[in-house]
Order: C-alpha cells, then structure tokens, then sequence
C-alpha cells in the first residue's frame, strides 16, 4: 500500500459537507481501518488526523 505524506494544519475549510463522522481507527491484518456506514460506499470522503 501506498504510504501518504501528511501536511501538517490547523484549520479545515470545506463547503457542500453533509456532516461528519468520528470514528476510531481500528487493527486490520498489518494496516489500518476506519468504519464508515454503506451509504457513503463510492462516494469520495476526507479522513481527517485529529492530535488526541
């Protein structure tokens, strides 16, 4: 799998946004998953890294 570099920020600014899900990423074999509902399947999404 590709590895993407990260830009670091601060603020977000998006429009036409139908809300926003917080999940946790999860495990998966030797990667990583996040749970998304099926009704977002094909759609194009943004995973935002929050510093915890």
């Amino acid at each position: 799998m590709k590895k993407i570099k990260i830009i670091p920020k601060t603020e977000l600014k998006l429009k036409n946004v139908r809300g926003f899900l917080k999940r946790r990423v999860t495990k998966f074999g030797t990667s990583a998953k996040v749970d998304c509902p099926k009704e977002y399947l094909g759609k194009e999404v943004y995973l935002v890294v929050c510093n915890d």
